[in-house]
C-alpha cells in the first residue's frame, strides 16, 4: 500500500505572514475571550458597566478592533492551512479527505476537553466540525466557494437578537462553575452548542481561505500586492466603522437604543467584524514584505508563537479556570475591565516568551506534535 501523504511543512519552510498573523492575533483572542468572564450589577455585550473613564476607553477600543475581528481572521487561516494541506497531498481526493478528517477529529476531542475541563468557549471543536464538512469544499471551483462564502455571510448580517456583541446576559455558571461536578454537567451541554452553532460564524471565512490558499496569496504578497492593499483598505475601515454603534453603547458614550435597534447594530457588528479579520490578515502579509529580511527578535518571537498557535492558544485556558472559576480564585466579580485585559495581554506575553524559547531549542509546541502525529502518522519534522 502506498502512502499518499506528504508530511507536515518544515519549519525552515514556513511562510512568514500565516504565522505572524496568528501569533500577534492571539493578543485579541486573550482579550476578546477573558472579558466576558466578568460580572456585574449590569453587562452589556459581556462588559461591566459600572465603570471608570479607563474602563470605558478600553471597552471601546475592544469593541472596535478585538470582538468579533480575530476569530474570523482565524477561521480565514485555518482555509488557507487545510487548502495548503490538501495542495501538497498527491493521491486521490478519498485519501486527502481522510487525512482531513484525522486532522478534524483530534481538533474536536482537544477542544472538547479543554471545553469541559478549562474554558467552555473553546473553539477548536468548531474548527473540527468546520473541517469535517467543509473537507467537501476542497474540491469545489472557485465560484462555489465565493457563492456559499456569501450566504453564510448574510446569513451573519440577518437582524438578531442574539449577538454576542449586545448581549445583556451575565456569565452563567457554564462559564463560572462553582463546583467541578456542575461545570462537568452544565459544560456537556454547552460544548456540543458550540460545536453545532460555531460553524455557522466561521463557514464564510474558511471558504474564503480555502480560495486564498489555492493561491498562496498570504505566503506570496509580493505577487498580491494589489489584492492585500485592497483588502486591508476595506476590509479593516469597515470592521472600524461598523463597530462604532456597538463601540460607542458598551463605553456608555451614546444612549443604549432599543431592542428592535439592537438586533440590527449586533450582526452589523458582526458582519463588518468578517471584513475586518481578512483585512488583518492581509495588512500583517504585506508588513511581512517589509519585515522578511532583517526579521529582528519581536519578528521572530511572533512568528514562533504563530507556528505554535494551537498551543499558545490553549496555553491561555489554564489561565481562565484559575483567575475565574467560583471554586478557585473566583475574580470575575472582582477584576475591572482593564486589569482583565491586563491579565490577558501578560497571558499573551508569557506564550510569545516560551514560544521564542521553543523556536531556541528546536521544538515544536507539543499540541502541534499531537495534531500532525495523528494526521500524517508520523512525528512533525
Amino acid at each position: 500500500m502506498t502512502s499518499t501523504a506528504t508530511g507536515p511543512t518544515a519549519l525552515s519552510e514556513r511562510a512568514l505572514g500565516p504565522d505572524l498573523a496568528r501569533g500577534a492575533m492571539l493578543l485579541f483572542i486573550a482579550l476578546a475571550n477573558s472579558h466576558y468572564f466578568l460580572r456585574g450589577d449590569s453587562v452589556l455585550g459581556g462588559f461591566p458597566q459600572e465603570t471608570g473613564t479607563l474602563d470605558r476607553i478600553l471597552t471601546w477600543l475592544i469593541a472596535t478592533i478585538v470582538d468579533g475581528r480575530a476569530f474570523p481572521m482565524f477561521g480565514l487561516l485555518f482555509g488557507y492551512g487545510v487548502a495548503r494541506i490538501a495542495a501538497r497531498q498527491s493521491g486521490p481526493p478519498k485519501a486527502t479527505r481522510r487525512l482531513l478528517w484525522r486532522r478534524a477529529l483530534v481538533l474536536v476531542i482537544v477542544g472538547a476537553l479543554d471545553g469541559l475541563l478549562l474554558f467552555v468557549g473553546d473553539i477548536l471543536v468548531a474548527y473540527g466540525v468546520v473541517l469535517a464538512v467543509g473537507v467537501w469544499a476542497v474540491r469545489w471551483r472557485d465560484r462555489w466557494l465565493w457563492v456559499v462564502a456569501a450566504l453564510f455571510f448574510a446569513l451573519t448580517a440577518l437582524p438578531s437578537e442574539n449577538s454576542m456583541s449586545i448581549s445583556t446576559a451575565p456569565p452563567d455558571s457554564a462559564m463560572l462553575p462553582t463546583d467541578l461536578a456542575g461545570q462537568l454537567a452544565d459544560r456537556l451541554i454547552a460544548v456540543p452548542f458550540i460545536a453545532l452553532v460555531g460553524p455557522i460564524g466561521f463557514a464564510a471565512p474558511f471558504l474564503v481561505g480555502l480560495w486564498a490558499g489555492r493561491r498562496r496569496v498570504l505566503e506570496q504578497p509580493e505577487q498580491h500586492r494589489r489584492l492585500l492593499m485592497t483588502v486591508a483598505a476595506v476590509g479593516i475601515p469597515a470592521a472600524i466603522l461598523g463597530a462604532q454603534p456597538v463601540a460607542l453603547t458598551l463605553a456608555r458614550v451614546i444612549d443604549r437604543p432599543g431592542a428592535d435597534t439592537l438586533s440590527y447594530v449586533g450582526p452589523l457588528h458582526d458582519a463588518t467584524g468578517v471584513l475586518g479579520g481578512a483585512g488583518y490578515a492581509a495588512a500583517i502579509a504585506l508588513l511581512s514584505v517589509r519585515v522578511k529580511a532583517r526579521p529582528g527578535r519581536v519578528i521572530h518571537a511572533l512568528a514562533a508563537t504563530g507556528q505554535r498557535s494551537m498551543t499558545c492558544y490553549l496555553c491561555q485556558s489554564p489561565v481562565w479556570a484559575v483567575v475565574f472559576s467560583g471554586y478557585l480564585l473566583d475574580l470575575s466579580g472582582t477584576l475591572s475591565i482593564s486589569a482583565t485585559a491586563a491579565l490577558a495581554t501578560t497571558t499573551w506575553v508569557v506564550t510569545v516568551l516560551l514560544a521564542d524559547r521553543m523556536r531556541d531549542s528546536g521544538q515544536r509546541g507539543p499540541f502541534e506534535m499531537l495534531v500532525r502525529r495523528v494526521t500524517y502518522g508520523q512525528p512533525a519534522s
